[in-house]
């Protein structure tokens, strides 16, 4: 039977084996996730499926779903900070690839990506994967989460693995749960309101709807802003150092502010025992804005010289976002054959502004500028129909043989919408310029797809399974993926397991087509669109599809006490990686190249000319890469005598990335190379080399104490003010620890208080060396103290209380 006629029996199983937040009941779900066999629990998947009831994701404090998977998977790590747009959009990424890597179902259909394409630099740049924030947290039934290449069984871009969210199909009952924080040290105030309601319409069917509210303040960790404390500032323009928190007047470094309201449904009913219809979908609305650098008084002018600002202005970056999708389909028994046709649509659509701001030659030319401007719109959709079929077949092993056959038709485009005719004006808005006209324009993009699976036991004790995947684009062309998977039970206290598959990830459309120009108080730079004419100039000719080769062995023990072990260990091969080149100046910086700003003149871009740094960073595909590590699950639960029992959980994650392979820059950036110091960094060592979790959740009577100790590993990072002289910044080894103690009030009732990172502790600040640069030079990159690229963030401790009433 395929994965997604088994949907709903499998969610069903898992409801009722599944005791809420036991370690022991996830590893007894029924899973459906990198397996087209029917009824196989977590525990004995020949993948490695890491399972989280509804009550593990909402122990942790934060209510979004990005953090409640990134705090119990050590492998997933949560993006903290982004910057320009993507501090509006955080994403996340699985083994230490790009988040575009994951592939992320609903209810085992495929997601639809952001349209907020990361562009800057950082571990999550490229990345436009789905936003998981968009999908209550409270409808979520479990979510499985497998860490093997699967992109023969669900897609050539599921390299890391794949993400699958289950919704809850219960048909009654439901609850309402109040969560409020914020952090130690100020700022991050966060309140939030979901409620959920199952029920039976009519006979035979059932229908979840969940609702979620959630705001969320801006916070700041800057430090100041040393253009306000340069000779004579202060008497030029007096009204500064009336400003609150002066000197600390630029709020770049911190959260973002957002509201965000979002509902889901899930819906089924069944006509007879071999026909059923379902559906479901997600609808969301978020504002979001972020500050970007303080402007000084001087920044916009009139003819006469006088400011428009005499105190300077803090310019925000703010998106209104639409972000909607729906499926439904019917699945059935035929003549033996299981069988699920179906259909997914989804759109984000999100409206780019700019607030507080101004157009400073605007204001020159004419006297006027408006101090809101509409900067563009992203829009991204994706439709998708499937067609699943699998039948079992006893042919005289073990277990009954199971084919599985499929085909998918989907169709994406990626959309940029221009900005106001102000926002555009010669260099444009301060702080994030309006998409110019030749940025703009709709892209398109159809792929269909054939798949066959096999899946047996020819003893008892072995199970394999060999999955085929033929994909064919309308601008790349076709490729076969496949993937092998085994798995031998010693005894019942043993087992081996492990895969070696291919994959095949054509570029997004928006890594292809994404266009805009990056702006600073001095820096200007323009993300070159790879498939522009523009590009040809510095020697990029468009983007290849990436290739990869992923294998894994791993492990799974049952040695006694409770305990369950499993240990994966793995390799991930990629040949042309789509990464973010370094910096590459047209002026200012060190090299200087010519062709760079011929580049940004065939773009029709028009820069500030009042900056010093001015270039392009782009896309391409220079880079091999190889990564390697190993995954580490332990669970275990001992009863206290006759104060309660304890669920123990230890999480290991080691990886590392190696660049093996860097192409020849072309000819056209003779002298230079397309990836900087900081870019092979950014790939190689600005993410943790390890990650270690141990948790204890001990529950007596009314009471439960939920305690998380984290441990961090080193990561690092270069950095350059001028492109000559290179920087490192490290940040030490961190422990961060988790704490959270629950009161079953009554019945219906449950009080708790916690806090994530208890100790208040802090990532170790950027090179001292390198931030002398900004002081020295009076920049205002001064006031970024912390790396932006920390896994446990740049704010310290965050402490919460959650009420929680259940009917």
């Amino acid at each position: 039977m395929s994965a997604a006629a088994l949907l709903g029996l499998a969610a069903a199983a898992s409801a009722q084996t599944a005791a809420p937040g036991g370690a022991e009941a996830e590893l007894d779900t029924v899973i459906v996730t990198g397996t087209r066999m029917s009824g196989l629990r977590a525990v004995d998947s020949p993948a490695p499926v890491q399972v989280l009831d509804a009550t593990a994701l909402q122990r942790v404090g934060q209510s979004d779903l990005i953090q409640a998977i990134a705090q119990n998977v050590p492998s997933f790590n949560a993006q903290a900070f982004g910057g320009d747009t993507a501090n509006l959009t955080l994403s996340a990424r699985l083994r230490g690839l790009s988040p575009n890597h994951a592939l992320v179902l609903v209810n085992g259909k495929r997601r639809h990506g952001t349209a907020n394409l990361a562009v800057l630099g950082g571990p999550f740049q490229g990345g436009a994967a789905a936003d998981l924030n968009f999908i209550p947290l409270n409808a979520i039934d479990h979510v499985e989460v497998l860490q093997d290449g699967a992109a023969a069984q669900y897609g050539t871009d599921a390299i890391a693995g794949v993400i699958n969210l289950i919704l809850k199909d219960k048909g009654e009952g439901g609850n309402i749960i109040v969560t409020g924080g914020q952090y130690f040290d100020k700022g991050g105030k966060t309140g939030d309101i979901t409620a959920s309601l199952g029920m039976t319409p009519v006979e035979n069917s059932y229908l979840d709807l969940s609702f979620e509210s959630r705001w969320h303040g801006h916070s700041n960790r800057g430090d100041f802003d040393p253009r306000v404390l340069a000779p004579g500032f202060a008497a030029q323009y007096p009204a500064v150092a009336a400003l609150p928190n002066y000197p600390y007047v630029n709020l770049i470094a911190g959260d973002a502010e957002y509201r965000l309201n979002i509902g889901s449904f899930n819906f089924g009913y069944q006509f007879s025992e071999a026909l059923e219809f379902y559906s479901f979908g997600t609808y969301g609305k978020k504002y979001a804005a972020a500050f970007e650098n303080y402007r000084v008084p001087g920044r916009v002018v009139n003819a006469a010289g006088a400011p428009l600002f005499p105190a300077g202005f803090n310019p925000k970056e703010a998106i209104w976002e639409d972000d909607y999708a729906i499926s439904g389909g019917l699945r059935g028994t035929a003549g033996g054959w299981n069988w699920d046709l179906s259909t997914t649509w989804g759109k984000d659509d999100i409206s780019i502004n700019t607030l507080a701001s101004a157009n400073a030659s605007l204001y020159l030319d004419t006297g006027f500028t408006p101090t809101d401007f509409h900067a563009g719109d992203f829009i991204n959709t994706q439709w998708t129909t499937t067609l699943d079929l699998a039948h079992e077949y006893d042919v005289g092993m073990a277990k009954p043989l199971t084919l599985a056959l499929g085909a998918e038709y989907r169709e994406e485009t990626y959309e940029i919408l221009p900005g106001d005719l102000a926002s555009r004006y010669k260099e444009g808005s301060q702080s994030y310029p309006g998409f110019a006209l030749t940025d703009a324009g709709k892209h398109e993009r159809r792929n269909w797809a054939v798949y066959a699976d096999v899946a047996l036991s020819p003893v008892e004790a072995l199970q394999l399974d060999f999955a085929v995947r033929h994909e064919d684009f309308s601008d790349f062309g076709d490729t076969t993926v496949a993937k092998a998977t085994g798995r031998y039970d010693f005894n019942d206290m043993l087992a081996i397991r492990g895969t070696a598959s291919t994959g095949f990830r054509a570029p997004t459309l928006a890594e292809q087509y994404y266009s805009a120009t990056n702006v600073g108080p001095n820096t200007a730079f323009v993300q070159l669109p790879p498939n522009s004419p523009a590009a040809r100039l510095v020697g990029v000719n468009g983007l290849q599809a990436e290739k990869s080769i992923n294998y894994s062995v791993g492990f799974v023990a049952h040695p006694g006490w409770g305990v369950t072990a499993t240990l994966d260990l793995y390799q991930i091969e990629i040949e042309d990686r789509i990464v973010g080149s370094g910096t590459l100046y047209g002026s200012g910086g060190t090299p200087t190249i010519p062709a760079v700003a011929e580049a940004i003149v065939a773009n029709g871009n028009v820069l500030d000319s009042t900056v010093t740094f001015t270039g392009i960073n782009i896309f391409t595909n220079g880079l091999d890469t190889r990564t390697r590590g190993a995954d580490l699950v332990v669970t275990a639960t001992t009863g206290m005598l006759d104060k309660g029992s304890v669920q123990w959980t230890l999480t290991a994650n080691w990886n590392e990335t190696e660049v093996t392979k860097i192409a020849a820059p072309p000819a056209q950036l003779a002298g230079a190379s397309l990836f900087d110091p900081s870019a092979l960094y950014t790939l190689e060592k600005a993410s943790p080399k390890f990650r270690l979790g141990a948790g204890a959740v001990w529950t007596w009577d009314k009471l439960s104490v939920n305690l998380k100790e984290s441990l961090y590993g080193p990561a690092k990072s270069v950095d350059s003010y001028d492109g000559s002289t290179w920087y490192q910044s490290r940040i030490k080894t961190a422990l961060i620890t988790d704490l959270e103690v629950a009161y079953q009030v009554t019945d219906s009732v449950r009080a708790a208080v916690g806090a994530n990172n208890l100790f208040n502790t802090y990532p170790d600040r950027l090179n001292g060396i390198y931030r002398q640069q900004f002081l020295s030079n009076t920049d205002n990159g001064y006031v970024g103290q912390y790396p932006t690229f920390s896994p446990f963030g740049i704010n310290g401790g965050y402490y919460y209380g959650r009420l929680t009433y259940t009917f």
